[in-house]
Parts: structure tokens; sequence; C-alpha cells
């Protein structure tokens, strides 16, 4: 066997970086340094006077976080990773056969941020990096929601309606704790529509209604950009139109509103007017009559734009796998803003690749 050379490991990242590295890329146009003040202020971490092992740096730690959103992989799967890609240890900064944080060290982490409140903080700060780049919300929002799927859940017809009634997994199941913490109490059924196919002559079919079991994220993105400026996330079965007011912001140098007719309701119409907003909500079919044409017309103008959106949770499902693999609203939410964070990292390396490339 050939005896590997001192300067090996050297030479074989100078390859990785030749090919385009993309973390190498992601850690030179990403200011992660940025984030520190809000991760120290949030954690709170002792000076270490007192002894005991010294903390992971959190910066690293929230690079870890961002990595395991991207790729969508659990926190043990996460410790083999981060082990074994040495382009994921030279985007952490850790050496060779160095420590490395395991599982348990990457849920508390998580765990800490979540329960400080700090990861709308860590979002909010990366949007107003945006800002400062020049990447200002622009050209009006376009607001959508999408299912998140959660583990579905086995229960008996009377822990169903336990669970409807709002009670916790604690009171559901007093004699067994162990299976009480697996339960997850907060995510909800609900029916996802889609457009069924009209046959060879022409014939319409009926919608097809697919059960999904999950939680909802919320999003507005900002037309001319594309980034996720606000994010709510819910249970399921949380109806979209009464969203609108948690995620439309009001920092667009555009008035307009895009979204589809789940969100057209007299009371948001009137909150959008309100709020110095244009609605461009899509209007829906008169009950027992045809589409007027020109209602149709504009629909199918106003969907150019707003199909955009889809684009955004089309990446986060496809190439990223977003999947709630945690138990609970708060965890999930975490989750998914977490995935959106990243989403906006990865849109913000789009944009500099096209500025660079002219």
């Amino acid at each position: 066997m050939r005896q590997a050379g001192l300067f090996g490991l050297s030479d074989h990242l100078k390859r990785l970086s030749a090919h385009g590295d993309p973390l190498e890329v992601l850690g030179r146009v990403v200011d992660f340094e940025a984030f520190r003040s809000v991760l120290d202020t949030a954690l709170g971490y002792s000076d270490g006077a007192r002894g005991g092992r010294p903390p992971y740096d959190p910066v690293t730690m929230l690079k870890v976080l961002v990595l395991a959103a991207q790729n969508n992989v659990s926190d043990a799967r996460m410790e083999y990773l981060i082990r074994d890609r040495l382009s994921w240890l030279r985007f952490l900064g850790f050496d060779l056969g160095a420590a490395t944080p395991d599982a348990n060290t990457i849920r508390l982490f998580r765990e800490r941020l979540t329960q400080a409140g700090a990861l709308d903080a860590l979002f909010a700060d990366f949007d107003r990096q945006l800002k400062e780049r020049g990447y200002l919300p622009m050209g009006g929002q376009i607001v959508d929601a999408t299912l998140v799927a959660a583990p579905k859940q086995r229960n008996t017809d009377a822990e169903k309606a336990a669970v409807k009634e709002g009670k916790a997994a604690r009171e559901i199941w007093p004699d067994e704790p162990a299976k009480a913490a697996q339960k997850d109490t907060d995510a909800r059924w609900t029916l996802k529509f889609a457009k069924a196919r009209p046959t060879a002559d022409g014939r319409p079919q009926p919608d097809i209604a697919i059960p999904s079991f999950g939680y909802k994220s919320s999003v507005s993105i900002c037309r001319t950009f594309g980034f996720i400026r606000k994010g709510k996330t819910t249970d399921g079965a949380r109806f979209d139109g009464r969203m609108l007011r948690d995620v439309v912001t009001k920092d667009n140098t555009a008035s307009d509103v895009w979204a589809d007719t789940a969100y057209r309701s007299q009371a948001n119409e009137k909150w959008l007017k309100a709020q110095g907003r244009v609605s461009r909500i899509h209007r829906r079919k008169p009950k027992g009559r045809p589409m007027p044409e020109h209602v149709r017309r504009g629909n199918a103008t106003k969907s150019k734009v707003r199909a955009r959106v889809e684009h955004v949770f089309a990446h986060q499902k496809a190439v990223m796998g977003l999947f709630i693999r945690t138990i609970g609203l708060k965890r999930a939410e975490a989750k998914i803003t977490l995935a959106n964070l990243a989403y906006n990292m990865h849109r913000l390396l789009f944009h500099e690749r096209r500025a660079a490339t002219g």
C-alpha cells in the first residue's frame, strides 16, 4: 500500500476547492460571525471560571444546524456525517481527528435556542444582513402555505377525541410516560386537494383529496428576490386564510400582495386596505355559475406571479427533504424556521453567483 504523503490532506482539500465546494462558497458569502451577538445573548454561556468542559463555539454549532437543515438529517446521522465528510469538517472549522459534537450536543444546542426564542431572532438578523447588502423587500409580496409531513400517529378513537380536545399527552396516557413522550398531540390531519386531469374527451374529473398529517408552514416572499421575509408554523389543519396577517410584512417597497383564493375574504380585504396594501388575491368562481372571462384572465395573470412561491416549497421538500421528525409544535417551528433560514442562504448564493457572472 502507498503511504499517504505529508501534504496529502491539504492537496485533497485543494482539489475539492477546484471542483467548487459549495460549502466553501457558503462560508465565504454568508457572514456567520455576524450571528455571534444574537447567539451569545440567547445562550448565556458562563465565562468558564468554574471549570468544566467548555462548550463548542456557538457560531460553529449554528453552522451544524444549517447543514442539518439543508440535508434534513437526524442528529445521530449528523454526528456521523461531520466526522465522515472532509468538506463538512472544513466548513465547520474542525481538524481531522479532533473532537466533534455528538448527537446529544447538537440536540441540546437546538433545544436551548428554541427555548430562548433565538431562532426567530437569527432569522430576522439574517434578513437585516440581506437588506444591508442591498436585497431590500421589493416588488410586492407573495403569500402561501404548505403542509410539512410528520410521522403518522396510530391512536384509538377515544385517544383521537382527547387529542382534538387539546389534552396533553401525559393526560391521555398517564400510566404510560414512555408512550406519551413519543406521541405528537400538536400535529393534525387535514385534506390536501389536487386537481384531477380531465378525461381524454375533455370531461372534468372530481378533485383528489389526499389525507396529510403534520404541520403547516405559512410564508411571505418578496417578489423581486424570492427571499422568505416572514414565516409562521401552525398545526396542519389551520386554515390558510387565517394566517395572512401573521406573514404579510410592512417593509416591502411595493404594496401588492398576491395569494390564492384561500386568502380571499372580506375581513382580509379590509385589513389589507387598512395596512395600505393592494390585494392581488385570486377571485373565486361564482357558485353555480361559470367563471366570468375577465376574472379568469385576471386570475391567470396573478398566477404567473404567485407561482414563484411554489419554487420555495419545491426546493425545501425536493432538495432539502423537509420533514418533521421531532414532537410538538415548538420543535416543529424550530425545524421549519431553520429550513427557512437555510433556504434564504441558498437563495443568497444564487443571487451572488448570478451577479458575479454578469
